[in-house]
């Protein structure tokens, strides 16, 4: 069994997980509740004591995998996680400090890397030697399955595709930085903003007239489009062509067996695969149109970001 660890802002989420994907047990930690990462680490130590007690003996995990912001599979360290207080700046190697606080071997790397690895291992991705896992969650990132295994690159940080440049996002600045990045549209906030753009420029009667425009959600956005509501659809439409295009591109160069689509935006279901589907055929190379599978990620539930942090485990 295999001890997964999916460090967010807020929570950081461990869990002990056997080799069919189960989890066994869980514990979290407050991330921000920590000023230094010497003091995360020394109470993860004893949690993960408790977490071992519980499934007949620390010595029964033979792995430690951690999901978190800005890791360094290469490494083993975070680089500068704005939203980590403990690691927002320079290079912490957690991954180190860990295997040595718990003695059990311990391998990091970031959360869609680690989506990718528990698809590949637990989920939708078994079947497929390459394939791309896609999170839709506040931003858009990715993870790359190449032969069975996963894509790093030169310093570890390959498969950064929400950051491609689209020309429809050629005005919205993204939190890295620049402008026109792909999840500047292509995420839950992405889709929020869209949906306050198009209220503004239409008289167009919405449901979503009754939010203020600042409190707008891509969920209440999904809600006014299953009701049939006119802005709402074209916010999806809009959102899934500009995806599906994107794909094209993804697959002229990568040629994946499957796109599987992962997070809470992937929930959303034909709202945002049939204009997804139907630009990706538009414009992908004849020898790439038909040859590629449009899945969602059959790692879902509560328990997911620990499932795929397991599976980094060494």
């Amino acid at each position: 069994m295999k001890l997964g660890l999916d460090i967010g802002g807020t929570n950081s989420v461990f869990g002990v997980v056997d080799d069919n994907g189960k989890v066994l047990t869980t514990g979290a930690l407050k991330t921000a509740a920590y000023a230094t990462v010497e003091e995360f680490v020394a109470d993860a130590k004893v949690l993960v004591e408790k977490l071992g007690a519980e499934v007949g003996g620390k010595e029964n995990i033979t792995g430690f995998g951690i999901a978190a912001p800005n890791a360094n599979h290469y490494t083993g360290e975070i680089w500068t996680a704005p939203n980590v207080r403990w690691a927002h700046e320079g290079k912490t190697p957690l991954a180190a400090l860990l295997q040595e606080a718990t003695g059990i071997p311990c391998s990091i790397t970031n959360d869609a890397n680690a989506a990718a690895l528990g698809e590949k291992k637990y989920g939708a991705g078994k079947e497929f030697k390459d394939f791309i896992e896609i999170t839709l969650g506040t931003g858009l990132g990715s993870g790359i399955i190449v032969n069975n295994d996963l894509l790093y690159g030169k310093n570890g940080f390959a498969g950064e595709l929400g950051h491609v440049y689209r020309e429809e996002a050629k005005d919205r600045v993204c939190g890295c930085g620049r402008k026109g990045c792909l999840e500047t549209i292509c995420s839950a906030t992405g889709v929020a903003k869209t949906a306050r753009k198009m209220l503004a420029e239409s008289d167009e009667p919405s449901l979503l007239r009754d939010i203020k425009p600042e409190d707008i959600t891509s969920y209440d956005v999904s809600v006014a489009a299953e009701k049939g509501d006119k802005i709402a659809n074209a916010v999806y439409e809009f959102t899934g062509t500009v995806l599906g295009k994107a794909c094209a591109d993804f697959a002229t160069f990568l040629s994946p067996e499957a796109f599987i689509f992962f997070g809470g935006m992937a929930k959303s279901g034909d709202l945002l695969m049939k204009p997804l589907v139907k630009a990706y055929k538009e414009n992908s190379l004849s020898l790439f149109r038909d040859s590629v599978q449009f899945l969602t990620s059959t790692v879902e539930g509560s328990n997911a970001a620990v499932i795929g942090a397991a599976a980094v485990a060494p």
